[in-house]
């Protein structure tokens, strides 16, 4: 059987999302990115842009930082720099809050990484903050 482009999109929704849900990047991650659903949870829109990060989606990360720490440069920066990280493995290892009925919350990861060639690890506890009653990160001081 001839592939073709037409086919890779097919594969990438039915193989498993890239943030270590168990669910198929389809019924997990997907629909956020193409701006079909929204986040419930915290830890949902910190999977969702770990995913983001993992197919250089540098629109929906623009879009699902808080305007409260969303730098001017964000877009050019995250453009000239998305291409240099290879994100391989995310572990979610506690959520504070961030609920469906939560205006806050907290998720702590560590994501795994190559630069290079070279391994990486990002340990981050990071804030989440609804805008306009939707979840949206706010930054890593949490």
């Amino acid at each position: 059987m001839k592939r073709d482009a037409a086919w890779i999109p097919r594969e990438r929704e039915e193989s498993l999302c890239p943030c270590k849900s168990k669910f198929s990047y389809g019924d997990c991650c997907m629909p956020f990115h193409h701006g079909r659903a929204k986040p419930k949870t915290a830890e949902q829109l910190m999977r969702s842009r770990f995913s983001a990060y993992f197919f250089r989606l540098v629109d929906y990360l623009v879009e699902s930082t808080h305007p409260d720490s969303r730098e001017p440069g964000l877009k050019k920066e995250l453009e000239k720099t998305i291409h240099q990280v290879n994100w391989s493995f995310l572990t979610i290892v506690d959520v504070s809050k961030g609920g469906a009925e939560d205006k806050v919350g907290k998720v702590e990861f560590v994501a795994n990484y190559f630069v290079n060639a070279e391994p990486f690890e990002l340990h981050e506890r990071s804030r989440f903050k609804r805008y306009k009653g939707i979840w949206k990160y706010l930054d890593d001081k949490g």
